[in-house]
């Protein structure tokens, strides 16, 4: 390899541009946006601490404990010495094991261990799905309103983000005549999530499978956020790609963890599922990116999905108890419409009907603008759509105390009835 140089009169003219030992932080990097729903969280959490009333509706966080025999067997971990040392980087070969038994049981998907690797939370799986199948310049196409991370997710693998703009009227769920719309010889991915973050959308296993169908037929790999599956409500159901359409599993990747469903976000452990190539490629990126998971955190996680859903189903109770009142209070709101989401924890409000109109002396142009100015005079934190790529809406988590909830909301409402 021969390195290459500057020489002559360019190496002193006063046009150059900076050189690469200027350049504090790299442009792949720097150009990455931060969380938005952490941001927001993490804004509520500041001020709640300085002695605000603040009430936030921003982190999809569960606000139950982590159900206590999950607890019982971190305790136990710390304990043993085999944790106390390096473990395979593709994950404890019981947990392995333990989530393809716990696919196979919730989804119909059979896998083999072999193709699950364990990894740091479900953001780390997104990542490695990327990274592991995308080269630069590869398309991925994502339905909107998307998960802030998604987007991010993409560029960092050097893939482009291809919005594919859904609405109400299709129950924010993508058609297959809007998918090959956007479809290109570039596009490489489809990123497909069901129940969705941040509509609560659930689609239907005719969709899934046309969907699915498509992918199979135009040579699109799928990688497919199940994060939510048992957060279903109404009658809905939760369907698996890879198990609807056998023909798409060769290039289909699940992602999922245990954050939601068993109340774990602070443990830090996801999963990945797909092709073993995939996956013992994504494997050697993890071993030179963070080794192990933490082997606490993995016992624990093992002791979450070996077991019972018994204390699952009570917290999906709750979030269905918390999601009826929730869309009934901004329902009522004048100005604003909340579609009944169907699944995960979240309410997709649409406040264009509120913008550019008049609070306290300002005129909100923007759910941006307007989620600034509930924070500051209702002490209220909400996610605005802009971060999902639909500026005009909120994102409302219900993940959060019933009385929390009715407070926030009321609040907001109070507020909002002032507008002109």
């Amino acid at each position: 390899m021969t390195a290459v140089t500057s020489s002559g009169p360019s190496s002193t003219s006063g046009d150059l541009a900076p050189a690469a030992t200027d350049r504090r932080i790299s442009a792949r990097i720097g150009g990455i946006a931060e969380s938005a729903t952490l941001a927001v969280d993490a804004k509520a959490k500041a001020l709640k601490a300085a002695g605000r009333p603040v009430i936030g509706f921003g982190a999809g966080e569960p606000d139950f404990p982590t159900p206590q025999p999950v607890v019982d067997a971190a305790v136990a971990a710390c304990g043993d010495p085999r944790n106390h040392r390096y473990s395979p980087a593709g994950g404890l070969p019981e947990l392995r094991e333990a989530v393809a038994a716990k696919t196979r049981r919730d989804s119909g998907w059979e896998v083999e261990p072999s193709q699950v690797l364990i990894t740091n939370g479900g953001k780390q799986a997104v990542f490695e799905a990327f990274a592991t199948i995308v080269d630069p310049g590869d398309e991925v196409l994502l339905p909107a309103p998307f998960w802030t991370t998604y987007p991010e997710a993409a560029r960092m693998a050097g893939g482009d983000p291809v919005q594919v703009d859904t609405d109400a009227s299709t129950g924010f769920l993508p058609t297959v005549e809007a998918l090959e719309a956007a479809r290109t010889p570039r596009t490489k991915v489809l990123l497909w999530c069901s129940p969705s973050n941040p509509t609560g959308a659930v689609a239907p296993r005719e969709l899934v499978e046309a969907i699915g169908r498509w992918a199979a037929e135009h040579g699109v790999w799928v990688i497919a956020d199940e994060i939510y599956e048992h957060l279903v409500y109404d009658g809905a159901e939760h369907v698996s790609m890879p198990v609807a359409v056998p023909e798409i599993a060769d290039r289909c990747i699940v992602v999922n963890g245990v954050a939601k469903t068993y109340a774990m976000t602070g443990w830090r452990v996801g999963w990945l599922i797909g092709p073993q190539d995939v996956v013992k490629a994504a494997a050697n990126m993890q071993s030179h990116l963070t080794s192990n998971v933490c082997n606490v955190a993995q016992r624990a996680a093992l002791e979450a999905v070996s077991g019972p859903l018994d204390a699952v189903e009570e917290m999906r109770a709750a979030f269905d108890r918390r999601r009826r009142t929730i869309v009934e209070m901004l329902s009522a709101i004048e100005g604003v419409e909340c579609p009944t989401p169907r699944g995960a924890f979240y309410a997709y409000a649409d406040v264009r009907g509120l913008l550019g109109r008049e609070l306290r002396g300002a005129h909100p142009q923007t759910s941006v603008d307007l989620a600034a100015a509930i924070l500051e005079h209702a002490e209220v934190a909400v996610v605005p759509g802009e971060a999902f790529g639909t500026p005009g809406y909120f994102r409302l988590s219900y993940a959060l105390g019933d009385d929390d909830l009715r407070t926030g909301v009321g609040r907001m409402a109070d507020l909002l009835a002032e507008m002109s």
